[in-house]
């Protein structure tokens, strides 16, 4: 739990901090900061609740709403414990997921940064997290949701967290429209340093993200944390690779967003693959994200700032994909499936790569339709109460002075 908050605290604020411009690094790094506090709150007092309680197949219920499950039982001489880990306090669940909650929203404001109000960005924050998190949550984690019914497998997040927050992202850079001079004028990173040094937190981080999502110390843990290095290093040599053969350099940036986009593409897989379909998905996930960064990125025309579609939403259509491919235990996937609501066998005889890739396909479609149209309908919501974008001499006067008076550097 504690590695993953690492990851969003202060993993992600240094990435992407170091990527904008130096007029925008304070606004980027509260951005993180702020999301990640109210979305905390929210998670306790209602989004857990909805996300993690039986119900319907699209929600749960309100049982856990109000902090509950966060009270010592005198009696039995420990915390509330959850029904989907019952080996564990429902405390540390309840916190486990919350960090997931936390990082989901904050990967958005990789979409958005230097051109969103601050306070229209915790606003739109605090709806994305119960009207669009917590339902894929339930969909895809609680054994009730209509997703974990049909088979899905998303071992840690590929769908939930990755192409959730992608298909916001992708929607806030059109709804917002592009950075004032994006395309005409250069736009050159505060820090490479810092995204490099925030690179190295969140691939750490992750460890726990992935093998925490075994929810024990077991062979699924195990295996997720191997795959996890496996596939982020392969991505690396083949984010690197495509961009000698395509540019006759290898970046430093293009290093680390292949870093982070093997993570991505492994963490629907991490415990459902062996380490050979690890790999192949890892240098895949380099490949295809760099064109997705570059090539669709164009075919798009949406100025996502920090290429969170992507990196996040492409890594994780294809991680989610290739999952129903390498979990054939013909393909080396292991002759069990931990999918956190269920283990059940798979021997090669009965497993059907066909049949299991139009499930992750489905999986995969209607997340995007319901982050991508509910997402619309929040930021059109905040910005007829307060309006989105700051305005245009705010914007090229930088948003660190603007929105907070502060700068990260002396003049």
């Amino acid at each position: 739990t504690a590695l993953v908050l690492l990851m969003t605290l202060p993993g992600l604020a240094l990435f992407y901090a170091g990527m904008v411009r130096r007029k925008n690094v304070i606004n980027t790094m509260a951005s993180v900061l702020a999301v990640a506090a109210l979305v905390s709150l929210l998670w306790l007092g209602l989004g857990y609740s909805l996300a993690f309680t039986p119900g319907t197949p699209w929600l749960g219920t309100l049982a856990r709403a109000g902090f509950a499950g966060m009270d010592y039982v005198k009696d039995g001489a420990q915390m509330a414990v959850s029904h989907l880990a019952p080996h564990v306090p429902e405390s540390v669940f309840a916190m486990f997921q919350l960090t997931f909650a936390v990082i989901t929203p904050a990967l958005i404001v990789g979409a958005l940064v230097e051109r969103m109000r601050f306070s229209a960005l915790l606003w739109f924050a605090g709806l994305w997290s119960l009207l669009v998190y917590a339902p894929v949550a339930h969909w895809a984690w609680e054994p009730g949701g209509w997703m974990a019914q049909l088979g899905t497998l998303d071992f840690a997040g590929g769908t939930v967290v990755h192409i959730n927050a992608g298909a916001a992202g992708l929607v806030c850079a059109y709804v917002l429209g592009p950075r004032q001079g994006y395309g005409r004028e250069p736009f050159e990173p505060y820090s490479l340093a810092l995204t490099m040094v925030g690179t190295g937190l969140l691939w750490v981080g992750w460890f726990g993200f992935n093998a925490g999502s075994a929810l024990e110390a077991n062979g699924f843990a195990a295996l997720a944390f191997a795959n996890t290095l496996v596939a982020t290093a392969a991505a690396v040599l083949g984010w690197i690779l495509g961009e000698a053969l395509l540019k006759g350099k290898a970046s430093m940036l293009g290093a680390a967003s292949g870093a982070v986009a093997g993570l991505v593409a492994i963490t629907p897989a991490a415990g459902n693959v062996g380490i050979g379909g690890a790999l192949i998905i890892g240098v895949l996930a380099g490949l295809i994200c760099l064109w997705g960064v570059t090539g669709l990125k164009k075919l798009l025309g949406a100025d996502d700032s920090l290429d969170v579609f992507g990196v996040h939403g492409v890594g994780g259509i294809l991680g989610a994909l290739l999952t129903g491919v390498f979990n054939s235990p013909n393909l080396g996937g292991p002759s069990l499936v931990a999918d956190w609501t269920t283990v059940a066998m798979v021997t090669p005889d009965a497993y059907s790569i066909a049949g299991q890739v139009w499930i992750q396909a489905k999986g995969v479609l209607i997340t995007i339709a319901w982050s991508g149209i509910v997402s619309l309908i929040a930021y059109k919501i905040v910005d007829v109460v307060i309006g989105l974008r700051v305005p245009e001499e705010e914007e090229r006067e930088g948003l660190d002075i603007t929105s907070h008076g502060e700068t990260a550097y002396h003049k």
